[in-house]
């Protein structure tokens, strides 16, 4: 892996030309994500460059918009979990260029969006990490993606043990949504780097 980070942070830095940067670190849940753009973030503040991190779960939406909608769980999860197209209108349009964006954030708490501006330096580079980022809403957007391969049974074996109890919640929500994403939008053809996890 990490020889696999040192490519991707090479190949990000010889794309940064002082212009606003956008990276995406797609893959599923678990693939490890979160790990790998912590990485990158510190590496990059250590070459001194302003960089500008997303997760694209804390802009999910409140339960009632995608849970008990009358769709298909694994609908759910893939279409309603996040508002799709309000994240292209007010997110992913305003990247390129806007000095802030005010994005709704999830209190998982109170199960509610709380609004906040969020300030992106000039001559940023900017990763957003989260599932299902290739999507056609938002494919476009991206400079440089790369995409954490990993298999749904180690990815699965990373769960707590009392979310893996749910077994049947991921054959019917998850990993449709997964197989979906999979096989429609074939995610690991259209990325430009693919780094096994």
């Amino acid at each position: 892996m990490a020889d696999n980070v040192d490519t991707l942070i090479r190949a990000i830095l010889n794309r940064y030309h002082d212009d606003r940067l956008i990276i995406g670190v797609d893959g599923l849940s678990r693939a490890g994500k979160t790990t790998v753009v912590d990485e990158i973030q510190q590496r990059i503040i250590e070459k001194k460059k302003n960089v500008c991190v997303f997760h694209i779960d804390d802009h999910i939406v409140e339960r009632k918009k995608r849970y008990d909608t009358g769709f298909d769980q694994w609908h759910e999860y893939y279409n309603l979990q996040w508002d799709v197209g309000y994240l292209r209108q007010e997110f992913f349009e305003k990247l390129r260029d806007a000095p802030e964006i005010n994005l709704p954030f999830y209190d998982s708490e109170r199960d509610e969006a709380v609004s906040k501006t969020v300030v992106i330096p000039g001559g940023c580079i900017v990763i957003i990490e989260g599932v299902f980022l290739q999507r056609e809403e938002w494919r476009q957007f991206f400079d440089f993606v790369v995409y954490l391969d990993c298999p749904r049974e180690t990815r699965f074996k990373r769960e707590s043990a009392s979310t893996r109890e749910q077994i049947e919640k991921f054959k019917t929500r998850y990993w449709k949504a997964e197989d979906h994403y999979l096989e429609i939008v074939r995610p690991l053809s259209n990325a430009d780097m693919i780094i096994s996890s």
